[in-house]
Formats: C-alpha cells, sequence, structure tokens
C-alpha cells in the first residue's frame, strides 16, 4: 500500500490534516534513533525498529517525530559528525528502510521531522578528504575553513580559541595550515560563503523533501555564518565582542540571507516544508530564526534552565509567548532532550552551587541553570542525594503545565516513562566526546542516551541486541511493558494527556487565573480548558472559580476540591 493509499484510510483523526500550520501546536515525540528500538540485534537501534514501534508512538498520541541523526557517521558526536548528507548509516538502516519507515508513520497520521547539521561534516565526508588531498588556496580547501598557522613554519595554531567540547578549535593538516572546528576535530566547519555550500544543502533539503519529509530541526542554526578577521582576535578578546548581529563566528544577521533561500525550497512543497532551529541566542534575537521569512520557528529552551519555581515558569512562559507574537511563529517548550540532564532527575537534586566570580562574590542566581547540560550529575565529584521520587512527581506536574501551553511541545524519548538520568555509567562505555576531551571534570550527555527498556525482562529489556551503552536494573520498573498498563504509569499519564490535549487545542494564547497563593499557577485557554499547578508542598484548596471537571491529574486528587503539593490538573470550566 502507498503512503497516500494509507493515509487516505487510517481513522487516525490526525492522518487527514494537510494544513501548512499543522506544526504550530504540534506534540513532538524526539527519537534518538541508535538508543530507540534496534530490530536486528546489533544493540544499535535502527529504522526498523522506528518502523515496528509506530503502533507505540501512535497510541502515545503524538502528532509528529523528530529524527536525531541517522546518517553515516563515526559517532563522534553521537552521529552530528555527517559523512554523507543523502544516506542513511548502514548500521541502522538503508535508503529503503527510511522510506519504509516515513510510510508507516504517514499512515499513522504522525508527520516526520529531520535533523539536518549544516554547521560542520565529518572529517570522513569526501569534501573533508578532497581538501586534505588538495593545496593552500584550492577551491577544495575554500568548502571549509583553513587559517595558516603561526610562526615560520605554521607550527602554532592561528589563535587560542577552545573548542565548545574542550581542547584547541584549530587542527593542523601537516602543510602549515589549520582548520576550525567549534565541537569535535572530527567535526570541521564549513565556510557558508562558499556558493557550492550553500547550492548543496538546498540539494539535500530537496532530496529529503522528496522522500517525504514534512521538516527539519536545524542544528546549530546561529552559528553558519562567520567572517573572520585576517588577524583573529584571542579566544579572551572574541568573548568580549557583543553577539548584535556582527559577532565574526555567532548569530551574524547575514545568517538569515542563508535561511531566506532555504525558506524558498520549503515553499516549492504543498504543504511547506517546515524547520525549526537551534539557536542558543539572546533572546530579543530569536524572533528572527522564527520568521515566517526564514525558517519559521525557533527552540525555546528557557524551561530546560528553570526551576521547579512559579514565578519563574510564568515569567518564561509570558516572556516568550510574547516573543512569538513578534515573530508570527508559535513558541515550543522543551523540557528534556538528548544534550541535558533528564527532568525527572534535575527536580530530584538540591539546588547546584554557584561558582563564585573572580572576586569571590557569588551570582544572583544561587542555583545555576542546567540549559547546556552543566548539572550536578555531569561533574566529577559532584554527588549530591536524588530525590527520585520527588523529582518525578514534580516532572509529571511540569509535563501537565507544558502540554497545556499554546505552542508546539517537545518530548524527548523515555521521558514518557519517567526514566532518571543513568550515572553510574562505566567510563569505558561511555561515548560523548565531552567526557574524552575533559578528563575528570564532565561525564558528558550518555546518561540521557541509554537505549530504551521495552521489556521488563530478557537482554537489553527489549531494546534488541546488546544495548549499545548498557542499562541499569532499575530501567525494568520503568519499561512500556511495566508501565502500558497500569493506570496511574507515568506512560499513562502521557497517553492521557496527549489525547486529551488533541481534542482540546484551540486559539494559540491563555489567560492567566488568580490563585491568591504565589505558589500556585492557573491559567485557562480560549475554550474552557484550565491547568492549575501546585509548585508547593502542602495541599492548595482550590477556589470556586478554579473548579470544574478533573481531565486529568498528574497525581490523584486526594480529596475533592484540593490539588496536592508539587502537582498539575486540567479541568473543564
Amino acid at each position: 500500500m502507498t503512503a497516500e493509499a494509507a493515509l487516505a484510510t487510517s481513522p487516525h483523526p490526525a492522518a487527514r490534516r494537510t494544513d501548512a500550520e499543522w506544526w504550530r501546536q504540534a506534540a513532538v515525540y524526539q527519537i534518538y534513533p541508535r538508543s530507540f528500538a534496534d530490530a536486528d540485534g546489533n544493540g544499535i537501534g535502527d529504522l526498523k525498529g522506528v518502523a515496528d514501534r509506530v503502533p507505540y508512538l501512535r497510541e502515545l498520541g503524538i502528532d509528529a517525530v523528530w529524527l536525531s541523526p541517522f546518517y553515516p557517521s563515526a559517532l563522534a558526536d553521537g552521529g552530528y559528525d555527517v559523512d554523507d548528507y543523502r544516506d542513511v548509516d548502514p548500521k541502522i538502516g538503508t535508503l529503503a528502510d527510511f522510506d519504509a519507515m516515513a510510510e508507516a508513520l504517514h499512515a499513522a497520521g504522525i508527520k516526520l521531522i529531520v535533523d539536518i547539521v549544516p554547521n560542520h561534516t565529518s572529517d570522513r565526508h569526501e569534501w573533508f578528504k578532497e581538501a586534505l588531498a588538495s593545496p593552500k588556496g584550492s577551491p577544495e580547501r575554500d568548502r571549509y575553513i583553513f587559517r595558516d598557522g603561526l610562526g615560520p613554519d605554521g607550527a602554532q595554531p592561528p589563535s587560542d580559541w577552545t573548542s565548545g567540547f574542550g581542547g584547541p578549535a584549530w587542527e593542523p593538516v601537516g602543510d602549515g595550515q589549520w582548520y576550525h572546528h567549534f565541537f569535535a576535530r572530527e567535526q570541521p566547519d564549513l565556510n557558508w560563503r562558499n556558493p557550492e555550500v550553500r547550492e548543496d544543502f538546498l540539494k539535500t533539503l530537496r532530496f529529503w523533501s522528496d522522500r517525504g519529509v514534512d521538516g527539519f530541526r536545524v542544528d546549530v542554526a546561529h552559528g553558519l555564518s562567520k567572517d573572520l578577521p585576517e588577524e583573529l582576535p584571542t579566544q579572551a578578546e572574541l568573548d568580549a565582542i557583543p553577539v548584535d548581529g556582527n559577532h565574526p563566528v555567532w548569530d551574524r544577521d547575514d545568517v538569515h540571507e542563508i535561511y531566506a533561500e532555504w525558506r524558498q525550497v520549503f515553499d516549492e512543497y504543498d504543504p511547506p516544508r517546515i524547520a525549526v532551529a537551534e539557536a542558543w541566542v539572546a533572546s530579543d534575537r530569536r524572533p528572527a530564526y522564527a520568521s515566517p521569512r526564514g525558517l519559521g520557528q525557533a527552540f525555546n529552551f528557557d524551561l530546560l534552565g528553570a526551576r521547579f519555581d512559579a514565578a519563574q515558569f510564568r515569567e518564561i512562559v509570558a516572556f516568550n509567548l510574547e516573543l512569538a507574537a513578534r515573530s508570527g511563529s508559535s513558541s515550543t517548550w522543551v523540557l528534556s532532550n538528548h544534550d541535558v540532564v533528564r527532568h525527572a532527575t534535575r527536580y530530584g537534586l538540591p539546588p547546584e552551587p554557584a561558582e563564585p566570580r573572580e572576586d569571590g562574590s557569588l551570582p544572583a542566581e544561587s542555583d545555576a541553570t542546567q540549559k547546556t547540560g552543566t548539572s550536578w550529575l555531569l561533574h566529577r565529584g559532584r554527588e549530591p542525594e536524588l530525590k527520585a521520587e520527588r523529582g518525578l512527581r514534580r516532572a509529571r506536574a511540569a509535563t501537565l503545565f507544558e502540554l497545556a501551553l499554546p505552542g508546539s511541545a517537545y518530548i524527548y524519548q523515555g521521558e514518557e516513562l519517567g526514566l532518571h538520568e543513568v550515572a553510574d555509567i562505566a567510563d569505558e562505555d561511555r561515548q560523548d566526546p565531552t567526557f574524552f576531551r575533559s578528563p575528570g571534570v564532565s561525564v558528558g550527555r550518555d546518561g540521557c542516551r541509554v537505549p530504551l527498556p521495552w521489556s521488563a525482562g530478557g537482554e537489553s529489556l527489549g531494546f534488541g541486541g546488546s544495548a549499545h551503552i548498557p542499562q541499569p536494573e532499575w530501567f525494568a520498573e520503568h519499561s512500556v511493558e511495566r508501565e502500558d498498563g497500569d493506570p496511574d504509569s507515568t506512560l499513562s499519564l502521557y497517553r492521557r494527556a496527549l489525547a486529551l490535549r488533541g481534542e482540546l487545542r484551540t486559539e494559540e494564547r491563555l489567560e492567566w487565573l488568580e490563585t491568591g497563593d504565589p505558589q500556585v499557577l492557573a491559567f485557562r485557554r480560549p475554550n474552557g480548558w484550565v491547568n492549575v499547578t501546585n509548585f508547593g508542598e502542602g495541599p492548595f484548596p482550590l477556589p470556586e472559580p478554579l473548579r470544574g471537571e478533573v481531565l486529568v491529574g498528574s497525581v490523584a486528587l486526594e480529596e475533592e476540591g484540593t490539588l496536592p503539593g508539587e502537582a498539575s490538573v486540567w479541568l473543564k470550566a
């Protein structure tokens, strides 16, 4: 059966949605494919594994899947080091497997968003191999950022810049020249001033769009355009340059010329392909990435850096809804992803002590942000006690809060099972380059990338072959098999909430409601759908204006009209 025929006969309510704005309030499920499901038993998740689990995804109630990189890769950075942008890693499938997976998702009414990694290739990419085999000043080297080294023989790097993963950001190639890599040395940065680079990515966008991809998540979207002066600044000088649109490396205004070209490609399709920017930029610069003339939407990561705190949550929501209105886009809401400590764990840890300033004083915000993965569990020598039950309780409450907001919600695989971060991974089993480039300091991001538990027993808990990152024994209690029939499980909560969200979605606005308690937030969507979240520890008696039919709660209401502490409830007023 063709994908079109399957769509026509599917009873799924989203199957016939072909409108151009399906993404505005979509629930998107992020799949890290190597850790989702392994169909061929080689210990690495694959595309057939995703296709086999489409019934699970359909029952979960999501609108779209975001597929993290699946391209050929040496896995120097979890697949974000891409050898070939128009193929599939043979360890996880083939192009035919990709087509079959896409057809299965579409037949179930689920859209498909794929990761695209335009800031850099891998050092095994055909272009980079050609660059190394070509002389200085050649067209092959111009696709990347090469500079002469300092000193009479070019033996010193062009500058003292450091990589985001630790160590130098320049790598010598043996002839007096060095190439720039902001991330791992296996990830040489592309030169986006080169027309051949720009044209080749347009070809890639069409390649996947022609295969039925509905949209793209754009990695490091703020880093593509670079304008490096002849005399490079020092790292300290680079850090001191304002990121105001003219920075040599980050968030340059002219990056949006690239995305205007991409938008022309997106609009060749009906409905137009969508895109969402991963852009770690100042908040007032985020709307440019979400412009309808460019990518159309940009990630809002602010909740990733928030404590479980009513004032912070309200400020973040109000601010980001205003930003979305400014760009004409819709906001995105994220509590966990493949780069950060899972939110069930973050909320169960004590406040992280702030690093003192050079003068010995502490920042005003003493429990520092964790948005970049800088947290207790990612640093050696910091092993605080995790209050796991409390963390999960808060995570369930935060999830209901998130799913009630206008805009799109991104769910990271395994959060629907209430999974915690896996902290105790042996050094020899770790894979994240941040671990290897900061020995004894950072343990990296592998703790949120452990393969999912599908069953309570058997090899790799139903994942497939021997899991490429070992699973802890306690994963069995959070398996799909254990949670599937339990009405109180986190999986059941996600299923109920996502089903209701699909029914209740309405205009992209909300009205804050007075609760009389600074630790309790309440808001109403235009159709009478009300969310109440109690961020405090004690119970909260719901006043009469906040009472109504209980639709779903993150915990059971112990008595009618009273919301327990650290809990959320949806009501229909």
